[in-house]
């Protein structure tokens, strides 16, 4: 690994406290010869010392626009919109390849300065997702909607941890909501199950069949809808607009976990923007009521839980960055295929 230089960004979130690698994981990273530098940040969950005992390097916040040509500056979430050339090889979730808001510009800035997104969506192997924060997104949003369903959502938002959130899911005597969970057998399906599980939901899991041939009655038969399908390819959608009018309508609060609002294959298209940590609850209808919850970095929530599962996965994985191979090839066509059509 002694090729590998990775340049850890600051965020630009307030909110973002996620890391990419963790401490424990970048002392391994050097003890087999990778070179690290973290840069400074406000919010980071792991504090900077952490890093310099691993034997990590330390930058300002920011500075990654003068990092050598060589380093791979990698972060979580959107990079700030100056300078409006990037040079550098960029890795973080991009939300770029769908038509998203703001995708266009962002691929152009990296035409102009010749660099390259290695957007962390697509590291995949026989087209299957091998590192996400899923499972604590999916977690972390079912438990906003069971939190808000009962009226016990404190805004605005704070970090906070498993334990926390495990401890104010169960609440005896609160109301226990049925639930659907859509995507219910991948990793924030997954999570979203547990979350609901524990506070003692009646959960309902669709998979691909399910989805194939919408049951839209049973859908809104249920009190809360948790959205965890990503897709690239034009599908029905599942909450439309002629919904929001359906009289004996038993749905309440859908969270859109996916949150891909702003893009053609949205699923949820009564929805069309995000919402926040202090404001996370929208209302899209009034009679009969229809709130939704659309916040893009929920595993942020919980964000050392989250770090670490995602640090342990995209680990092995660096070895192999250098030369494009495995789930890095992929993401490099995906990143071609993208330039190529703008």
């Amino acid at each position: 690994m002694n090729d590998l230089h990775l340049w850890i960004r600051s965020e630009t979130r307030s909110t973002e406290q996620r890391v990419p690698v963790v401490p424990d994981d970048a002392a391994r990273l050097v003890a087999a010869g990778a070179r690290l530098t973290v840069e400074e940040s406000p919010q980071r969950i792991y504090p900077l010392e952490d890093y310099v005992r691993a034997g990590c390097e330390t930058a300002p916040a920011g500075s990654w626009e003068r990092a050598p040509s060589t380093a791979y500056v990698v972060g979580i979430k959107e990079l700030p919109e100056q300078p409006r050339e990037l040079r550098h090889t960029h890795i973080l979730f991009a939300h770029a390849f769908k038509g998203q808001h703001g995708a266009a510009e962002l691929l152009g800035r990296f035409g102009r300065g010749g660099g390259e997104l290695l957007d962390l969506e697509y590291l995949t192997v026989d087209h299957r997702r091998v590192v996400a924060f899923g499972r604590w997104a999916g977690y972390a949003g079912a438990a906003l909607g069971v939190l808000a369903l009962r009226g016990q959502l404190v805004t605005p938002l704070t970090p906070t941890d498993h334990a926390t959130l495990h401890a104010a899911l169960v609440s005896p005597g609160a109301a226990t909501p049925s639930a659907l969970v859509i995507g219910g057998f991948g990793r924030s399906g997954g999570g979203a199950v547990d979350a609901l599980t524990t506070a003692g939901c009646q959960v309902t899991r669709w998979g691909i069949a399910e989805t194939r041939s919408l049951d839209r009655r049973a859908l809104l038969d249920h009190d809360l809808l948790v959205n965890c399908v990503v897709t690239s390819a034009p599908q029905a959608p599942f909450v439309e607009h002629g919904d929001l009018t359906v009289p004996d309508r038993q749905l309440r609060l859908v969270v859109d976990v996916t949150c891909d609002v702003t893009s053609e294959h949205n699923l949820v298209p009564v929805n069309t923007a995000v919402t926040t940590w202090e404001d996370p609850v929208r209302r899209l209808h009034e009679d009969p009521l229809l709130d939704v919850i659309a916040i893009d970095n929920l595993p942020s929530l919980v964000p050392r839980e989250a770090s670490a599962s995602f640090s342990a996965e995209l680990t092995p994985l660096w070895h192999d960055l250098a030369v494009r191979r495995g789930p890095w090839a992929a993401a490099r066509a995906r990143f071609r295929q993208a330039m190529a059509g703008i």
